[in-house]
Order: structure tokens, then sequence, then C-alpha cells
């Protein structure tokens, strides 16, 4: 069976930091793209980030370009978000997912993923 499980998330003031891991268990996807989405209350879910196979590609959304870098660690079978900089409109549930093809087309998709995590929350106060 299939588990993303993320971690990291809390609660931290304005401007400063935290780190989301995403372990990924029952098969590996370190040749698959995985990305990050966030929901915020009364708000649909929304791109954040996501990695390509080699890692050598990521998109990011506009919002929190030069604030967020998302990476992996395929031996681990993880991916993490950093984000630094952090606002209060960046609060919200963030969700890891997963795409189970070997060949991504749209990384800022939420139907490009098969997988999903259960997600962490992360507050952020003013």
């Amino acid at each position: 069976q299939v588990q993303l499980v993320e971690s990291g998330g809390g609660l931290v003031q304005a401007g400063g930091s935290l780190r989301l891991s995403c372990a990924a268990s029952g098969r590996t996807f370190s040749r698959n793209a995985m990305g990050w989405f966030r929901q915020a209350p009364g708000k649909e879910r929304e791109f954040v980030a996501a990695i390509g196979r080699s890692g050598a590609e990521t998109y990011y959304v506009y919002s929190v370009k030069g604030r967020f870098t998302i990476s992996r660690d395929s031996a681990k079978n993880t991916v993490y978000l950093q984000m630094n900089s952090l606002k209060p409109e960046d609060t919200a549930v963030y969700y890891c997912a997963a795409d189970a093809a070997l060949r991504t087309y749209n990384y800022y998709s939420q139907s490009t993923y098969n997988y999903w995590g259960q997600g962490t929350q992360v507050t952020v106060s003013s």
C-alpha cells in the first residue's frame, strides 16, 4: 500500500521558517515527479511547488518564489519543502503528492498526481 506521510508543520511567526517532509512508502518515487499543494480555509487547494524526476527541474507558484525551496532525497524516497520568510497568507494545510507516471506533462495540475498525503497544518501568525 502506497503512503505519503507529511511532517514538519506547525505554528510559526511571520518571517519564520519551517521545513516540511514527505516520506513515501509502498513504492519508490525516485523516478517520478512530486509536488506540494496547499488548501487554506474556505479556499480551493492550490499548487505550491513541484520537482521533476532528476531533481533539477523545479516549479513554483509565483507567490512563493524566492521563499520556498523544494528538494528531494531519492535514496530516502522523501521530498522536502523549505519555507522561509513565511507570511500569514501561507497558512494552510499542505499536501504532498506523487505522480505515478514516469513522464509528467503538467506539474501544476492536481489531476497529474495519483497519490496524496493526509496533509500537515501550517499556521503563520502575524
